[in-house]
């Protein structure tokens, strides 16, 4: 016997109860209206530094609000094909219900580099909703540290936004690394914010000129760093640095991150071996070596699994795990659980796997 639910969902009732094709047939009338999904209209694009622009966007009424520090999907069509990233938003919360996102285009980035040369004022695009937890609590503590480098920058500066349009008086140390203090993103708004402020003491630290930063650079800047919570984000290999910096002093508890990359563990099982990777949905199979992370390997086998940020923050890629073994890329945990969701873009196989792909 057919039931209701089934019955709705029969081919017989599309596009009316297909979200995705309505959303198309109101994209024909207006291109932000939408039921399920969230549409934003490029408002204004700003020059930030060398090679980094700030997009401003207007998302429609399906946008419930972001905190400081938080992240955003961006989906944009490059030649017929659909592409995701994730950015962290660059604005503070704030009643007008705009956004920002600052995009540094990076070598033979295709999106960054699409972003930087086609994405008009005018220009719609399909967010998806903010997430991540690299936030700032409440109540704050009245001590802060902020570190950065390249464009981790981002993320820290909607919390000095944030902090700045609620009058928030938290002492906030800020050191962001960069190569040159000219190329430095946001470096006006910055030397801006700290000569209004008193609160805020800001470091740039230009490598082409101060050297590498390492642990001692940390402790003249900041001499009481070990007595902040902290706050980090930038590319991989600063983020490893930083962190067994902050374990060798006693202090992981105290540092929250954000990472632009994955940052492997060492790992806990023996020397990698070739697996077998059978696709239940698709009937596709594929090879993975031991080392790259299921959502290349897929790649590689001629599979297109959904993506996001493919550094394990935005769960676009997980997908169910119905057999076999796997570890994960950023803690090193090797589980063999059936029926588990695994991240793909952050798990690589120990064994033959079973996934719902």
């Amino acid at each position: 016997m057919t039931t209701p639910t089934a019955l709705l969902s029969s081919p017989w009732f599309r596009p009316f109860n297909d979200l995705a094709a309505i959303d198309d047939l109101l994209a024909q009338m207006h291109p932000t209206w939408a039921l399920g999904r969230i549409k934003a209209r490029v408002l204004r694009v700003a020059d930030e530094a060398p090679g980094t622009k700030t997009f401003v966007l207007r998302p429609n009424g399906r946008w419930p609000g972001h905190r400081a520090g938080q992240h955003v999907g961006l989906e944009v069509e490059i030649a017929g094909t659909r592409h995701q990233r994730r950015y962290s938003i660059s604005s503070a919360p704030g009643r007008e219900r705009e956004i920002a996102i600052t995009v540094k285009r990076q070598p033979g980035g295709k999106v960054s580099g699409w972003l930087h040369d086609h994405l008009r004022v005018g220009t719609v695009v399909t967010l998806a909703a903010p997430s991540g937890d690299f936030v700032l609590p409440s109540p704050l503590p009245t001590r802060i540290l902020l570190l950065s480098a390249g464009s981790g920058i981002t993320p820290m500066m909607a919390m000095l936004r944030d902090l700045g349009r609620r009058s928030i008086r938290t002492e906030v140390a800020f050191v962001h690394v960069t190569r040159n203090a000219a190329s430095t993103i946001f470096g006006a708004e910055l030397q801006a914010r700290a000569a209004r402020s008193g609160a805020l003491d800001l470091h740039v630290h230009a490598t082409a000129s101060a050297g590498r930063f390492d642990a001692a650079s940390l402790d003249q800047l900041v001499p009481d760093w070990r007595e902040r919570p902290t706050w980090l984000c930038g590319p991989a290999s600063f983020m490893a640095a930083c962190r067994a910096q902050w374990e060798a002093a006693g202090g992981a508890e105290r540092l929250h991150l954000e990472s632009f990359g994955v940052m492997p563990q060492p790992s806990t099982a023996d020397s990698a071996t070739s697996s077998e990777i059978r696709c239940a949905r698709s009937e596709r199979v594929f090879t993975s070596d031991g080392n790259t992370p299921l959502l290349v390997a897929a790649e590689q086998g001629g599979l297109r699994p959904r993506y996001g940020c493919r550094m394990g923050i935005c769960h676009t890629c997980s997908c169910v795990k119905t057999s076999g073994t796997v570890e994960n890329l950023r803690t090193g945990e090797i589980s063999s659980e059936p029926g588990e969701r695994i991240q793909l873009c952050i798990s690589r196989a120990r064994t033959d796997c079973t996934l719902e792909l």
